[in-house]
């Protein structure tokens, strides 16, 4: 079971979504503003967001790239979740750090295939390690034991 949090200012497919990710066992809840994901996210951080491209307020891009850029979230999966058709956009979203894009309307059995497939990448890792410990540990000039005492979950 994984955290999911939505970020779609269409309400009605947000709930849909969320129904159809509760169904297979997950636990979700979404928010209409990429303020609010900020904010929810903050407070408990999501396993997964799911983010629409075009919010009012910040764009989805604009907060995705918010999320990338922070030592907090910088490891944050994140599926685009929208509406826009166009290859440009779907490639700005993989650009800006997205790791897949889910057009609208969507096909339930799709969504959950992707959320299934982005979280499966993710495997045994810990939930979050902090961007510092993260790359000390890359540079190998961590020991083993100063790793598990840097993880933050």
């Amino acid at each position: 079971m994984a955290r999911i949090l939505i970020a779609d200012d269409d309400e009605l497919i947000a709930e849909l979504a969320s129904e159809v990710l509760i169904d297979v066992g997950h636990a979700c809840g979404w928010v209409t503003t990429g303020e609010e994901a900020w904010e929810v996210a903050h407070k408990r951080r999501p396993d997964i967001l799911l983010l629409d491209q075009d919010l009012p307020g910040m764009s989805g891009v604009t907060l995705l790239r918010k999320f990338r850029g922070s030592p907090q979230f910088y490891d944050l999966p994140v599926v685009m979740f929208t509406a826009m058709r166009g290859a440009e956009d779907e490639a700005q979203a993989i650009y800006a750090g997205a790791q897949d894009y889910i057009r609208k309307p969507f096909d339930p059995s799709t969504l959950v295939t992707r959320v299934a497939r982005v979280l499966a990448k993710r495997g045994n890792r810990p939930q979050h390690t902090d961007l510092k410990t993260n790359v000390l540990r890359e540079a190998g000039l961590l020991r083993e034991r100063e790793q598990s005492d840097r993880r933050v979950f």
